[in-house]
């Protein structure tokens, strides 16, 4: 092999290994790998960022503006607001969930699905008292199920499609990929609604989200006596018991009461503070500060059922502004409004402070603030609320504006009427001139994090290409295939990306594989449309484990599952498409 070949098979390794450890986000290892194959003139410096004006680029930033606009609409809600009359049949419950998050995520982002599921499952589940376990995995599988049956329902389909033109007429359209993904998908969602759903784990207890957060074993009421140290201090001053958490949730002062009280707030003596902090920082506060215990957790239960301010539940996007950083460093509560209660992670409680817990994706939070803007800002920090909302059903007006650019859209793509990117951009933009969407949404909703790793691992892709390693790697597989029927190859080609997928971003996995799909056709003298829809289909079946796609590590937390537990429903689903998929392919799209 040439010297260019090493270097890029050591870079495609060292970022490998660098998806797995997961210390780093995937766009910052994209664009280090784009760097390394750049200085090492594999890549021309003038060439470096074209990633970043391929369609597929634009494409699938216009589809995630397209889903806010669909959300505000009031389309979204209105489809699951009818999940609530589905019965108490866990199976049928499940049907519902899976199949309405997979028709949803067929023309959004799976994450945008899964977000507006995520609150709908959870309020079945409890309100049915079944395990969340059993409803999130399903709808987490559901939502990459939906993405493979259109071009617009995933990134990696959108690669793949624009991967098609370098050798033919025309990319992959729309609906190209409906009859094999939809055959694949509709056998996945009866898999996972009759059976696979029994092979996940009950989890109770501690587990449970209904469950997870007993705030009432962590809060107390003090009272500030005449001795105390911290009468006349503010609430911020109290930082100065170093060694000592706590966090002062209420206040009752007379006949006034206080619900979540400003950093700035001033303690006077025969305040009846309540506190929230573990047994031993308890003692320690009340020791130290001099107050009396009072015993009566009647203004407690005031404080946290306060219409004005609410407690709320959250899990932490991959994208979150939060990753990395602490309670401390954000200073939540002078900078948002909201006092972090508790923080789980893998479906256990945390018990280490929480001023210095780093947030991880998956993380679920327990928050208060005011009641009118939680939501609100729970979003703008990148989280998902747990609980559902009132349904936004919509002006009727907005309904069919929205409805009727989508539509436009979506014909004019399928019809060749114009390019998918061209159609979607236009729609997205319409839906601002319409006032569907703000220009800050606009912004605000566009994974920033997946653009950068698209725009960076396309070059990077190409350079298989160019420097002649996806036809080393070819020739490799051939050599375990040797004179096998092209299906083999392409069952080979199919695994080899599904399992992939479950350890690096599946668009991370489309780009690569797709100059590889593309050589091994060549070299069998066969069509490269079966081996590019089998990477497509694959790509989508990031099932084993909880770091290979946003949507199986956003719900590990609320479900509390654990890393083992995701191929356990995960592998028999995996093999079941795989069994549909392979040959529906040489059906539709002949070697």
């Amino acid at each position: 092999m040439a010297i260019h070949q090493y270097i890029v098979f050591a870079t495609l390794a060292a970022s490998l290994a660098l998806f797995i450890w997961g210390r780093w986000r995937y766009d910052i290892v994209a664009l280090l790998a784009l760097m390394t194959v750049t200085l090492c003139g594999i890549v021309p410096a003038d060439e470096a960022f074209s990633g970043f004006g391929h369609p597929a680029v634009i494409t699938v930033a216009a589809v995630l503006v397209i889903s806010r606009g669909l959300i505000n609409s009031g389309l979204i809600d209105a489809l699951t607001g009818q999940l609530s009359k589905i019965g108490t049949s866990i199976p049928l419950q499940v049907l519902g969930l899976t199949l309405t998050v997979s028709a949803i995520s067929a023309f959004m982002n799976n994450v945008g699905a899964l977000a507006i599921m995520l609150p709908v499952a959870l309020q079945m589940a409890r309100r049915n008292g079944h395990p969340p376990s059993l409803f999130l995995m399903p709808i987490a599988f559901g939502s990459l199920l939906g993405g493979m049956t259109t071009m617009m329902g995933t990134p990696p389909n959108v690669i793949i499609a624009l991967a098609r033109a370098e050798y033919a007429d025309e990319p992959f359209r729309l609906f190209d990929f409906t009859p094999v993904g939809a055959a694949a998908a509709l056998a996945g969602i009866l898999f996972i609604s009759l059976v696979g759903w029994r092979l996940l784990p009950r989890r109770k207890g501690q587990d449970s989200v209904d469950e997870l957060f007993h705030i009432e074993d962590y809060t107390t009421e003090v009272r500030i006596t005449k001795n105390s140290s911290i009468a006349g201090c503010s609430i911020a001053e109290l930082a100065r018991f170093k060694d000592i958490e706590i966090n002062i949730i209420g206040i009752a002062r007379g006949k006034h009461t206080i619900a979540y009280p400003s950093t700035m707030e001033l303690l006077q003596e025969g305040d009846v503070l309540v506190v929230e902090a573990d047994s031993k920082d308890l003692k320690a506060f009340v020791d130290s500060a001099k107050l009396d215990l009072a015993g009566d957790r009647e203004l407690e239960k005031n404080i946290l059922g306060s219409q004005d301010m609410v407690m709320a539940e959250a899990v932490v996007r991959l994208d979150s502004a939060l990753i990395g950083k602490t309670a401390y460093s954000l200073n939540l509560r002078r900078r948002f409004g909201l006092n972090l209660l508790a923080v789980a992670r893998r479906g256990a409680r945390l018990t280490q402070r929480i001023a210095i817990i780093s947030f991880k994706p998956g993380d679920v939070l327990l928050l208060s603030g005011p009641a009118d803007a939680i939501h609100e800002t729970i979003a703008a920090l990148g989280c998902i609320p747990l609980a559902q909302r009132n349904l936004r059903i919509g002006q009727p007006r907005q309904v069919i504006k929205c409805g009727a650019v989508f539509l436009g859209a979506i014909l004019a793509a399928a019809f060749g009427l114009m390019a998918i990117q061209t159609a979607l951009v236009l729609a997205a933009v319409s839906m601002v001139l319409l006032n569907i969407i703000a220009i800050r949404d606009v912004y605000e909703n566009v994974n920033w994090s997946v653009i950068i790793l698209l725009g960076a691992m396309i070059p990077v892709g190409a350079a298989l290409e160019t420097t002649g390693a996806a036809e080393t790697i070819v020739s490799r597989m051939l050599m375990v295939t040797g004179s096998m029927p092209p299906i083999v190859s392409l069952a080979l080609l199919f695994f080899g990306t599904m399992y992939l997928s479950d350890i690096v971003n599946n668009a991370a996995a489309a780009v690569l594989i797709a100059p590889i799909a593309i050589k091994a056709a060549e070299m069998l003298n066969v069509s490269p449309d079966p081996f590019l829809m089998a990477v497509a289909i694959s790509a989508s079946c990031a099932f084993n484990t909880p770091i290979g796609h946003q949507s199986n590590t956003l719900v590990m937390g609320p479900g509390g599952y654990r890393f083992g537990d995701y191929w356990r429903l995960g592998l028999p689903l995996g093999f079941l498409v795989a069994l549909i998929a392979l040959p529906m392919i040489c059906l539709v799209w002949p070697f």
